[in-house]
């Protein structure tokens, strides 16, 4: 997270971090050529104490002002995940694997539940408003051109996720954490169908609730300000976007027995979510986003998700990674972010800022270097007899 740009006895101007300290962890050297970011300490801090810090330590000096990183934030956190680990980043990464929370893995309450997702996202709609895309799509954008900007990209997604679902006029939609209902909105605005959004997040409700008055399929659409565990009916497709990370990995079964109750017969679901790669463990940084950012949160493995969900009866239709998306989802976000600094400050305090902008920098690298990956996931439940469907050539027309 952190480059150490200058020794206190180097040259005045400082340096950049060499390719042999990438890629050996040894400390950076100065170079003839302008760096791609400084590290400028506050309080009395050096860049050779900061650059000494365990990583969670460091996270949290940064988001308390202690040290700001002019440049490439990505970059700086490039070289510090490049660096040596201290026996402190061992202690934390024991006590994100012992952590209470932990128990949450087991069992959550829909108080609890509620609470951890207001904790996120309902600091503020304007903050959000400052960094994502003009329809506040908070999570892996679809871009077919890499160039393409965040709003292009996830209109694509929006498009992308009802085409795989194959979704037609008229057929009931339900799309589990709908956010401030920007999918919801799409499918009964361009698809024709009866869709539904459920979200826990107060603020999400009342901003998506005013967006779905104002679309010309108003009459099409209904939001809840509800736990997923408490609605009812039957629907012929369903979607989760960045939900299920909310979950649980232990209680994954749970969520999975009640989309399948959800789901119509020979409906479709498309569940998206961050993965975990089968050899990662919780780490420092784990210990970071469970207390600051996504208190609750949990990334299960590919594994667990397809054999939880063959558990409550589904079959895997398509299996889809969108890492890549995700690395350029959150490389715009962070820019965006820094472009409207004094915008985002007045709606959260610098410690929210700055924690939202570590943690979308840390997930733009994690994503680019494959330490994290995202799915989409369509099911069915299993039947006997010929799906509607033999091939995915209808999902790219």
């Amino acid at each position: 997270m952190i480059q150490q740009v200058q020794k206190p006895s180097g040259p005045a101007n400082p340096g950049a971090l060499t390719n042999a300290a990438l890629s050996t962890g040894q400390e950076p050297q100065t170079v003839d050529r302008a760096p791609s970011f400084r590290l400028m300490p506050h309080r009395r801090r050096n860049p050779e104490q900061i650059w000494r810090m365990d990583t969670y330590s460091a996270a949290m000096a940064f988001v308390r002002g202690e040290f700001d990183v002019e440049g490439d934030l990505i970059a700086a956190i490039a070289a510090r995940c490049a660096a040596p680990r201290n026996w402190r980043d061992g202690v934390y990464a024991a006590l994100a694997r012992l952590s209470p929370a932990r128990l949450e893995s087991w069992f959550q309450t829909r108080a609890r539940a509620a609470e951890n997702i207001r904790y996120h996202y309902d600091c503020s709609n304007e903050f959000y408003e400052q960094f994502l895309d003009s329809r506040l799509v908070y999570s892996c954008a679809y871009f077919r051109q890499p160039e393409w900007s965040i709003d292009e990209a996830q209109l694509a997604k929006l498009d992308h996720i009802c085409r795989k679902l194959d979704l037609q006029p008229g057929e009931k939609f339900l799309d589990v954490g709908c956010g401030w209902g920007a999918l919801v909105i799409h499918a009964a605005e361009r698809y024709g169908a009866s869709a539904t959004g459920c979200t826990l997040s107060r603020k999400q409700f009342t901003y998506a609730m005013e967006r779905a008055q104002q679309s010309r399929a108003a009459t099409q659409i209904t939001l809840l300000e509800a736990d997923y565990r408490d609605v009812a009916g039957r629907y012929d497709k369903i979607a989760s976007v960045g939900m299920f990370e909310h979950v649980g990995r232990r209680r994954l079964g749970q969520y999975f027995q009640k989309i399948a109750e959800l789901l119509s017969p020979g409906g479709l679901f498309m569940n998206h979510g961050i993965i975990r790669p089968q050899h990662a463990t919780d780490s420092a940084e784990t210990l970071f986003l469970r207390k600051r950012v996504f208190p609750g949160g949990e990334l299960p493995y590919l594994s667990d998700v397809i054999r939880t969900a063959e558990a409550a009866g589904f079959e895997v239709l398509d299996v889809e990674n969108w890492r890549p998306h995700y690395a350029l989802t959150c490389r715009a976000w962070v820019q965006r972010l820094q472009q409207n600094q004094a915008a985002c400050l007045r709606f959260v305090d610098p410690e929210r800022y700055r924690t939202w902008l570590l943690y979308l920098a840390a997930s733009a690298y994690s994503f680019e270097r494959g330490h994290t990956d995202v799915y989409q996931i369509l099911l069915t439940k299993r039947s006997s007899g010929l799906r509607k469907r033999l091939t995915r050539d209808y999902m790219y027309k």
